[in-house]
């Protein structure tokens, strides 16, 4: 399935955002080395969002590879694009 840049963005933020959740949820928890552990249902949460970003962020990926391969466009440069309009949204709505 063909994927418009937009798309790409969006896919690309959510991965991001979840990707955020997964560090909060490790922030709040402490190291799970630490003395006492994580509660059963810490490791529930966590793996539940780290699942999700893996999977969000693998569908970004192969979002982008596609999108490259048929635009005819080098992988990495569609990536670094991505990731600047996601990191950068004032810039992405400047050049439209």
């Amino acid at each position: 399935m063909a994927h418009t840049f937009v798309e790409l963005v969006n896919m690309q933020s959510a991965a991001d955002e979840a990707h955020a959740q997964v560090l909060k949820l490790a922030d709040s928890y402490g190291p799970p080395s630490q003395e006492g552990g994580w509660t059963d249902e810490q490791v529930a949460a966590y793996d539940k969002v780290w699942k999700r970003w893996r999977d969000l962020a693998a569908e970004a990926q192969a979002a982008v590879t596609e999108h490259a391969k048929e635009q005819g466009e080098a992988r990495h440069q569609v990536e670094a694009d991505v990731r600047k309009a996601v990191r950068h949204p004032e810039l992405a709505a400047s050049a439209e």
